[in-house]
């Protein structure tokens, strides 16, 4: 019996891409180009108690907020994982991550190892990691000086703090040598994850779908 292909899109739920680096290491960069390129996928903004940089804006980059208010969401369990980096804390508001999933569509992180582990352990099913590796130390701080956005003070303490033991906690590694190479294997390890069969929660009624044709 003959029968016709369905078009509606499949149904899945979003998932939560992690990526982390040292600072330098390119993490940001690889972020706005996915952000750029992919209409599916939202980027989660931290809340912050550390002053706003001149490139920043409050609502894009970060919400800043003082440690009153920092304190009262993780109080109130509103924040899904929480650290504190060189003096300041960071969080990522609860509320819109879980909306975004249950409505298929994915959210970018943009956190450091500690709060990935948090990830982990609140939702380790819904959560992909990416490691994010320099392809020198030398390279490495050569990318934080032309920042220009940090004293000296601020990129040896940068460079002495141990990132980089932390790459096999990860479910994925790439070494950025070049940005676009880098950036290629970043959209193929999601467009991976995104077919992932636990992940397709529409995949049952398709099939179903497909066998009242035959």
């Amino acid at each position: 019996m003959a029968w016709n292909a369905q078009t509606k899109p499949i149904a899945r739920r979003g998932l939560m891409l992690v990526l982390s680096s040292p600072l330098g290491a390119g993490k940001t960069t690889l972020s706005r180009r996915l952000l750029e390129s992919d209409r599916n996928i939202d980027l989660s903004i931290s809340v912050t108690t550390r002053p706003r940089r001149l490139s920043e804006v409050d609502g894009r980059d970060y919400h800043f907020v003082d440690k009153a208010r920092y304190d009262l969401m993780l109080k109130n369990g509103e924040l899904l994982e929480w650290a504190e980096v060189f003096g300041h804390f960071y969080g990522s508001p609860r509320a819109p991550i879980e909306a975004a999933l249950e409505a298929g569509r994915d959210v970018l992180f943009d956190i450091d190892w500690q709060g990935t582990l948090q990830l982990l352990e609140a939702m380790r099913s819904d959560v992909v990691t990416i490691f994010i590796l320099p392809p020198s130390v030398k390279e490495l701080e050569q990318r934080l000086r032309r920042r220009a956005e940090d004293s000296e003070q601020v990129i040896q303490m940068r460079m002495a703090t141990d990132q980089l033991s932390h790459w096999a906690e990860y479910d994925y590694v790439v070494v950025n040598r070049d940005l676009d190479r880098a950036f290629a294997d970043v959209r193929a390890i999601l467009a991976a994850e995104r077919l992932k069969r636990e992940r397709q929660t529409g995949l049952s009624a398709f099939v179903r779908g497909l066998q009242s044709k035959l």
